[in-house]
């Protein structure tokens, strides 16, 4: 990690072009603070990116809630989860980076903030981080966890590294038995399985009324959503729509999983010859409506575009990278069609598909046909809309467990 820091401050720096948010405050990467520490005792919580920060977000509901003044130092790794968990902060609180995973830099970060103890969110496993904890007698639950048999596999190559660190976990509440069986043969001693706290993350009714307004504007044309898509699904998707003939083609809505691609994915779809509108350029009010395929190039309205889509793509799932949440669709009520490689939430694809919340197919054409199938069902939409929503419904309450288990230790 020494060699791989000039490396890792580097990249930052060159991520900052697109998302000035990653050059600021570098100094504390290394655990370097410009103001003197204002007391100990604050609950630390890590969440590496967005995605964690938001399902982070109940948990911290929870937390002041059964513990009220509570104070709380927040870190990130990415600039969109820094910028997600401004949201969260109140007076007392505190943000920083993460430290580089190297023993003077995490040795810093705990002298200078003093966490009465520590939460890493579902993966987040540190040797260097534990260690110092450990040492520092800072105890450290690993929430929300989760760990696929591909990360397992990889985890027991480096298990005399990663192995020793999952042992220092003070505790670890995991998502489901499997996550728990798995997180167990890595090496954690205290396992419970909590459940999922993303069933615990409700879209906000301003972004649901957002989305809905630009879906009625429509009128009877069709909006089909790639949801959080990754690098070569949109070639893939693009290729599949150009085939899509006739006169009830739907509106094509691209949300990209990385802002720094936005540029990249709109000329794709320009190049593909779709008159596009990027939701950047239409800030307020309604989108243009002539457009053939929207660009969701903004950051915290997936809320938003799953209430003006009457169908999903689960991005991440048509290529060999593990698929993203669809937690989030199903509590806003959008229908997902799947692609094979769901790997990083297997426990919640099977579960959409067992309450018919979603569908599997084998591939991006074999998804565009299977769309054009259920665009022109208005009643079959309608059924698994409903069954989505009762779905996520059914598995709530994880934050306010979790959160006593925290607040135990």
């Amino acid at each position: 990690m020494r060699l791989a820091t000039p490396l890792l401050l580097a990249r930052w720096w060159w991520r900052g072009r697109a998302e000035p948010g990653y050059r600021e405050s570098l100094a504390e990467r290394l655990g370097f603070y410009e103001a003197a520490p204002d007391g100990a005792g604050r609950l630390w919580l890590h969440a590496v990116s967005l995605g964690e920060t938001l399902a982070a977000t109940p948990l911290v509901e929870q937390l002041r809630q059964q513990q009220p003044g509570v104070r709380l130092l927040l870190t990130h790794t990415t600039a969109t989860g820094r910028e997600a968990a401004c949201k969260l902060l109140r007076e007392g609180d505190a943000m920083t980076w993460l430290p580089i995973d190297t023993p003077g830099a995490v040795r810093r970060f705990l002298r200078h903030w003093r966490p009465a103890r520590g939460v890493l969110m579902e993966t987040e496993v540190w040797p260097s981080l534990l260690a110092a904890c450990a040492d520092a007698g800072v105890p450290v639950t690993l929430a929300n966890a989760r760990l696929s048999e591909r990360s397992l596999r990889k985890g027991q190559g480096m298990k005399a590294l990663l192995g020793g660190a999952a042992g220092r976990l003070t505790r670890v509440l995991a998502q489901t038995e499997v996550d728990a069986q798995r997180l167990r043969r890595m090496g954690a001693a205290k396992v419970e399985v909590m459940g999922n706290l993303k069933f615990d993350s409700s879209p906000e009714p301003a972004l649901l009324a957002r989305g809905q307004a630009w879906r009625a504007a429509l009128g009877q044309r069709p909006v089909l959503l790639a949801a959080v898509t990754r690098e070569g699904e949109e070639a893939l998707l693009l290729q599949a729509f150009a085939r899509w003939g006739g006169a009830k083609r739907p509106l094509l809505l691209l949300v990209p999983r990385h802002p720094q691609r936005f540029d990249e994915v709109a000329q794709r779809i320009e190049q593909a010859g779709l008159r596009l509108a990027r939701r950047s350029s239409w800030a307020e009010g309604l989108p243009p409506l002539d457009a053939e395929a929207w660009l969701g190039d903004s950051m915290g309205e997936m809320p938003a575009y799953y209430a003006a889509a009457d169908l999903a793509l689960l991005g991440g799932s048509f290529a060999p990278l593990g698929g993203q949440n669809l937690i989030q669709a199903a509590a806003c009520g959008c229908p997902l069609l799947m692609g094979p490689h769901t790997f990083n939430f297997a426990d919640a694809a099977e579960g959409a598909l067992r309450a018919g919340a979603a569908q599997r197919v084998d591939h991006m054409p074999a998804a565009l046909e299977r769309a054009r199938e259920l665009l022109s069902d208005t009643a079959g939409l309608a059924d698994m809309r409903r069954r989505a929503l009762d779905f996520a419904a059914a598995h709530r309450g994880a934050a306010t467990r979790m959160a006593a288990a925290v607040l135990s230790d």
